[in-house]
């Protein structure tokens, strides 16, 4: 999969979590450190080489873990939406979220649309949601949600299928939920209501190939590794890396180097996440 251009820049902001997900993909947890927290001073560094490189960057979307128990998140986001980037960010919407709220009330108020926030909301219904992500985080994530909701935030959700329900199913659940609760989102709209595959790298997946393209009915450049990297911090390394996809932070053989410039390669769909998750599941994170 060659790059067609660098759409999206990809912040992993470190693994720890306030939650443990039952099937949280890059293990986040409240002790899980194993990408290490990254600095305002080390993204600096990765937006001045889009500039210097010219690279075709519109977007910087930030990823965990909780990006908002990352102490430099807010100076972070200030310098994307401040240098003219759209910015997104992925949050479970709870107590990290809500004790930065008068400093994203005020980014919000000068970026409102540049911002977007997407909240995970695993079901509509609060126990799927709750077997996913623990007791107890429903009413927070809500109370969150809604207040995002009623500041004017630009919001997106994403959900999961797991559970069995067709996307009619889904959709019309999650709209009766956003409308009890007064949420402004639209759950028909694929963009502001995405709905994941699961990712399972001990599964037996079928290999790609050229050939599924056109059996499939799937254009190669909709692929998030053709139009975005993401850069992480592994604990224990003296630098931070370029990887080729949100979803695949700690294998050597997705890692290109510390610079961007690295990262400007073809990648090879050789992980079951490629087949499961993008290829058959027809997920992005970019949305």
């Amino acid at each position: 999969m060659p790059l067609t251009t660098l759409h999206t820049l990809w912040v992993n902001t470190g693994t720890l979590c306030n939650l443990t997900c039952e099937h949280c993909y890059i293990e986040s947890s409240p002790t899980n450190d194993r990408l290490a927290y990254i600095s305002r001073a080390e993204l600096r560094k990765y937006l001045d080489e889009i500039t210097t490189e010219k690279l075709a960057t519109q977007e910087i979307s930030f990823t965990g873990g909780e990006p908002f128990m990352n102490p430099d998140i807010i100076p972070m986001l200030s310098d994307c939406l401040g240098a003219g980037y759209r910015v997104l960010v992925l949050t479970n919407a709870m107590r990290p979220m809500m004790k930065c709220a008068k400093k994203l009330l005020r980014l919000n108020s000068r970026h409102p649309d540049t911002l977007t926030i997407r909240v995970s909301v695993d079901h509509f219904d609060q126990r799927l949601h709750e077997e996913e992500r623990g007791p107890h985080s429903w009413s927070p994530m809500l109370k969150g949600l809604r207040w995002l909701s009623d500041a004017g935030f630009h919001i997106h959700i994403a959900g999961r299928t797991m559970w069995g329900e067709s996307e009619d199913e889904l959709r019309a659940g999650f709209q009766k939920l956003f409308q009890a609760e007064g949420i402004n989102v639209n759950a028909a709209d694929p963009v502001e209501l995405l709905l994941f595959p699961e990712m399972d790298a001990t599964a037996d997946v079928a290999e790609i190939s050229a050939e599924c393209w056109d059996i499939l009915g799937v254009r190669p450049e909709d692929q998030m590794c053709a139009n975005s990297r993401m850069v992480v911090k592994r604990r224990g390394e003296p630098t931070t890396q370029v990887v080729a996809c949100t979803l695949i932070p700690y294998e050597e053989e997705f890692t290109f180097g510390p610079l961007l410039a690295d990262s400007l390669q073809p990648v090879a769909l050789n992980h079951p996440h490629c087949a499961r998750f993008c290829v058959l599941g027809g997920g992005n994170c970019s949305g």
